[in-house]
């Protein structure tokens, strides 16, 4: 089994698009050292008669999430494009998201940003950049094709 590095996973921000035309992506990738899976998952126990009355566990809803961390870099699309974000609310914090994993598949959909920061941290380092990346539901995955 080959083991493959982070940093080969891709993740693009970009405007919801109107009408029929596709998203235009940035990629989100330029000065970020760290992603984290910060995803959340709605469990609920419950024990059955049909079995021996041990708690079985369902999972109800999975809210999958990324959080971002990085140095700020303002002449960066995909990091203009998010701190472009910094002050919206509401539908104003929506955006299309889309991740390449390294087998190839692409999950892609309609997200919203929060915790957005493209300032703060000591004086010496640079600026900082922060941002979580939720998707508002499950993402369209399209699987990888192997060319045969």
């Amino acid at each position: 089994m080959a083991r493959k590095k982070n940093a080969l996973t891709e993740y693009y921000v970009g405007a919801i698009p109107t009408g029929t035309t596709e998203p235009e992506y940035f990629r989100l990738a330029k000065w970020v050292s760290t992603v984290t899976d910060d995803s959340e998952e709605e469990t609920e126990d419950q024990g059955f008669y049909d079995g021996d009355g041990t708690p079985e566990t369902d999972v109800i809803s999975v809210k999958k999430t990324y959080a971002f961390e990085g140095m700020y870099d303002e002449e960066d699309p995909a990091m203009k494009f998010i701190a472009g974000l910094e002050f919206e609310t509401g539908e104003a914090r929506k955006i299309m998201f889309k991740q390449v994993r390294t087998n190839g598949d692409t999950l892609e959909g309609k997200a919203t940003v929060s915790e957005i920061k493209v300032t703060g941290g000591e004086a010496t380092e640079y600026a900082t950049f922060e941002c979580t990346i939720a998707w508002d539901k499950k993402p369209t995955i399209t699987k990888a094709t192997t060319g045969a």
